[in-house]
């Protein structure tokens, strides 16, 4: 079975972000990008079922400019066995990730796609629930366990009551939450093997899709900075401040 595993180019989620001077955006010149964590976590579940022999290859996707090639070369490093970067520099949106990612579906032909549960720089979680629509194929969000037999994937996922277990007959896709797994650490040996593994590249056009943008970002700000506390006096004075200064959030 082929696994197609989409990988994100984000900034890192150590570097404290900031907001352009012009507010148009996030300041990412000269800031440290990484694969987006959740997507960490699907390329190593991927890797897990290919050495429990559930899985013969997995192929990591990533979309954007020729620098996603570095987070394409993370995820062949952690054990994918090839890459396809679909190059542009126009700001993918969800819909137009999940009609590229239909695509690429026609062309590989996969039996499972796993991926993030969301991208921790928009926090959309969107693209996997719209690729399901799009395919018409069953679909198992916030996986904190994935078990393969033959033709169905069990998935436990994460609800706000609990956890929920589903059934899903393949193909399907399976979006994967924090507890999920722990990705593991690209060795050095495996590191150098990657620069040799091969990274197709497309366009979106190649593929038949126009990425064109359908939202517009009016501004960006950071949030108000928190206010200092103060200390009260008596449990009158704080009975009174709760009344007539706290708000209700």
């Amino acid at each position: 079975m082929k696994i197609l595993v989409p990988v994100k180019r984000v900034v890192d989620y150590n570097v404290k972000v900031r907001v352009k001077a012009d507010g148009t955006g996030v300041e990412t010149a000269g800031v440290k990008m990484s694969m987006n964590p959740f997507d960490e976590i699907a390329v190593e579940e991927a890797v897990r079922l290919r050495e429990k022999g559930t899985a013969t290859e997995i192929v990591a996707i990533s979309m954007g400019v020729p620098a996603c090639q570095e987070t394409i070369r993370t995820a062949l490093a952690m054990g994918a066995d090839r890459g396809i970067l679909v190059e542009t520099d126009v700001e993918l949106q969800p819909l137009a990730v999940a009609k590229l990612l239909r695509a690429l579906v026609a062309k590989e032909s996969p039996g499972l796609i796993i991926m993030g549960k969301q991208a921790i720089d928009d926090d959309m979680n969107a693209t996997g629930q719209m690729l399901a629509a799009l395919l018409g194929w069953p679909q198992g969000t916030f996986a904190s366990k994935v078990v393969i037999e033959g033709d169905t994937a069990t998935v436990t996922r994460e609800v706000d009551g609990g956890l929920e277990t589903v059934a899903l007959t393949l193909p399907a896709i399976v979006t994967t939450d924090l507890r999920l797994n722990e990705p593991r650490y690209a060795s050095l040996p495996n590191i150098m093997k990657a620069r040799k593994k091969p990274i197709e590249t497309v366009k979106p056009a190649d593929l038949g899709v126009d990425p064109t943008p359908r939202l517009t970002v009016v501004s960006v700000a950071e949030p108000p900075k928190r206010q200092a506390g103060v200390k009260v006096g008596s449990v009158a004075e704080l009975v009174a401040k709760l009344k007539t200064e706290a708000k209700v959030i």
